[in-house]
């Protein structure tokens, strides 16, 4: 597997990438512990739990505002500006390196594939499966061709496997023009990244902080809460913020997730930190990646606005075909 190669920095030791202020993933051990430890309590899922919402979208969005349309699990159409962005596309029927086996999905994407306007943009924020797709990349490359922007070494990954991916890296703090006066920041987040045994973080990860006319939007597509610190810093260097999308889902048992994955309870923190006007939650109840109900998450994150003294309008779980417009 082609890797990145490229000079060291204070996150790059020459091999592999890190995070100063994070944790590292956990030990293989771990990951057997977890997963064939007799003390494993992991909830049934439904078969199929389909979504009550599809959303059409527009050709386009146009003028100061900005339209959200929720596909699932990390997956979101972004339309602003005249563009259209999608970011962690995926609509595999399941998130593994191979496809006969891993976690499948348990709902329809919220936008049919076939009813996607022209993408202009592509949004990748790391190489795990859930969030980096090859085979909806290379969809989308045959049917619209879009600029591809993500962190370092996963743009070897993607032409490394389709040539006709136009994927682009950038690293922590690049700031990229879109076009249509939206621009994209690649911010850190407490995280890691693998596509198998053997390439552990030797690619970056990211956050995206992207420039609307309708204001700052803050996609989180994957992060662990720790002391709060990265979610401080975008709000002090890209505050004020329109809108935060924070994962919820994805976090048990928190002895192994809590280092890499919020909670709804970690999420609402967060949002405090960053200090977006509102949140719209995400990374859960599409796939089943750990061993919560798929239903715990939307109903701890009341618990957790209500603890807050937070209103729940101002932090909504989204569902597949929902659609929140700025």
């Amino acid at each position: 597997m082609k890797t990145y190669d490229g000079p060291t920095s204070d996150h790059f030791n020459g091999l592999h990438f890190f995070d100063p202020d994070g944790a590292p993933p956990k030990p293989l051990r771990e990951v057997l512990r977890w997963q064939f430890s007799g003390k494993r309590q992991r909830a049934a899922w439904p078969d199929w739990a389909p979504s009550p919402h599809a959303d059409t979208p527009p050709e386009r969005v146009d003028g100061g505002k900005a339209r959200l349309s929720f596909v699932g699990h990390a997956s979101w159409l972004i339309q602003a500006g005249g563009l259209n962005i999608l970011v962690d596309p995926v609509w595999s029927s399941r998130v593994s390196p191979v496809g006969f086996a891993g976690p499948k999905r348990h709902n329809d994407p919220g936008i049919a594939f076939e009813k996607l306007p022209k993408i202009d943009v592509v949004l990748v924020s790391h190489g795990h499966y859930d969030h980096l797709d090859i085979a909806t990349l290379s969809r989308l490359a045959k049917n619209f061709a879009p600029r591809v922007v993500t962190p370092l070494g996963n743009d070897v990954t993607m032409r490394s496997t389709d040539s006709s991916i136009k994927a682009e890296a950038f690293d922590w703090h690049d700031r990229v023009e879109l076009g249509g006066g939206i621009a994209v920041h690649l911010v850190p987040t407490r995280h890691w990244t693998a596509r198998g045994l053997f390439d552990r973080n030797k690619a970056l990860w990211a956050s995206f902080v992207l420039e609307t006319p309708a204001g700052k939007i803050y996609v989180v597509c994957d992060s662990g809460y720790g002391d709060g610190r990265h979610f401080r810093r975008v709000a002090e260097k890209h505050g004020p913020l329109r809108l935060a999308i924070l994962p919820i889902g994805a976090y048990e048992p928190r002895w192994f997730m809590r280092d890499q994955h919020m909670n709804p309870e970690d999420a609402v923190k967060a949002l405090l930190d960053c200090g977006a006007q509102d949140a719209l939650g995400h990374h859960h109840g599409t796939f089943q990646l750990t061993d919560e109900a798929i239903d715990a998450p939307a109903k701890a994150l009341v618990e957790a606005l209500d603890a807050a003294q937070i209103p729940q309008q101002r932090f909504v779980a989204m569902k597949p075909g929902q659609v929140v417009e700025i």
